[in-house]
């Protein structure tokens, strides 16, 4: 079985699917295993090290489409570029397919397969092949870090001769993976980290890692499906943002990570709160994709407010990594496919957990219940 890895073309995106020693397994394992020239570039990945590792270079684009029997990329390709895909071929990628409609139609024109990775169950069996956790631990470092080069001051308490420098304050919005490793982040540099999240069951994780959890006693609205939240209430969010407002006005740092997977971003910082923050604090939305989490952030643009709030809005944080954000992609999209296929063919074990979350469509099918339309019931 031949596995094909295309050079990203979305903006900004420096990853690979597959790094040079990923591939020299699944090359032992007995697959053939085709790069697009330049693919690992911008993940300091050079041709070479592929060519070392037993995969074959391939100069012409539609070339290494055509001749997949499993494509595997970081974000899902083009319309134009699945359309270049041989029948009943394979993609592996980020498909978001809840949001992207276009994908599953270009799928389903195709007629091929297509498994979503951020669709894989967050089940103890599949951690290894948790794409979205792996991506998010190095988000939540590389915010703070940003943060840091931001704002005007340092964040540990300093004693000097010439006086003592207070440490700074960082609060955190959400405490899932990024959360709680910007915490682990920002405590290691010597803030105070104060962290507000509606699952309750993540207070115990953010005292674990030096923070203070901002309480907000949850109700009947909130809905938690796989370690996400589904949904919440609008009165409930007006809520947090009263708790959330007095330590945002003494917030030199506040980093939002809030995602509600197939709908927009919940707002939790208001214009207001922004108003409130001193001259010279930092905001950094994670969220900025999906819609943002802070009023007046904007995708991929540092914005100035008049009263000196910085809020930062880079869309894919991961990618501002990518040696490190590519070595673990690839391991976790190799073991997905190690466990979906052997070196020969597809199991195509339907009912199996992992493989009926995450396959969107089966055969130009889509399969998927959040993307298949669901009949009208009078």
């Amino acid at each position: 079985m031949k596995i094909a890895v295309p050079k990203e073309t979305k903006l900004k995106e420096n990853r690979v699917a597959l790094s040079p020693d990923v591939v020299k397994d699944l090359v032992k394992k007995g697959f053939a295993v085709a790069i697009e020239k330049g693919a690992g570039a911008n993940s300091y990945f050079n041709d070479d090290l592929y060519t070392a590792a037993g995969a074959t270079i391939v100069n012409d684009r539609k070339e290494v489409f055509a001749s997949a029997d499993v494509l595997m990329s970081v974000n899902a390709p083009s319309a134009a570029d699945i359309a270049n895909m041989k029948k009943e071929a394979i993609l592996l990628a980020f498909m978001y397919a809840q949001t992207h409609p276009e994908l599953v139609e270009a799928c389903s024109k195709a007629g091929i397969s297509a498994f979503s990775v951020d669709a894989i169950p967050r089940i103890s069996r599949a951690q290894k092949m948790d794409a979205l956790s792996s991506q998010a631990n190095l988000a939540g470092y590389k915010s703070v870090i940003m943060a840091a080069d931001a704002l005007g001051k340092i964040f540990p308490l300093m004693m000097t001769a010439a006086g003592t420098i207070k440490p700074s304050k960082v609060v955190i919005m959400g405490a899932g993976v990024a959360g709680l490793q910007a915490i682990a982040t920002a405590k290691r540099l010597g803030a105070i980290v104060e962290v507000s999240d509606i699952r309750p069951e993540t207070k115990e994780q953010v005292q674990s890692l030096g923070g203070k959890f901002i309480e907000v006693k949850g109700d009947a609205s909130i809905k938690i499906e796989g370690g996400y939240v589904k949904g919440v209430s609008d009165e409930f969010l007006k809520m947090q943002q009263e708790l959330i407002a007095k330590h945002a006005a003494e917030a030199d740092i506040i980093i939002t990570t809030a995602l509600i997977p197939g709908r927009k971003a919940p707002v939790l910082i208001s214009e207001a709160m922004v108003k409130s923050m001193r001259n010279g604090s930092v905001i950094v939305d994670m969220a900025v994709e999906q819609g943002g989490n802070v009023v007046g952030s904007k995708m991929n643009e540092t914005v100035v407010t008049a009263n000196g709030v910085k809020i930062l809005g880079e869309s894919n944080l991961p990618s501002l990594l990518p040696l490190n954000a590519s070595e673990l992609y690839a391991k976790n999209i190799s073991t997905f496919l190690l466990h979906l296929a052997t070196p020969e063919a597809f199991k195509w074990e339907m009912e199996e957990e992992i493989t009926k979350g995450s396959l969107i469509v089966h055969k130009g099918t889509p399969v998927h219940p959040s993307v298949v339309k669901q009949p009208v019931t009078a």
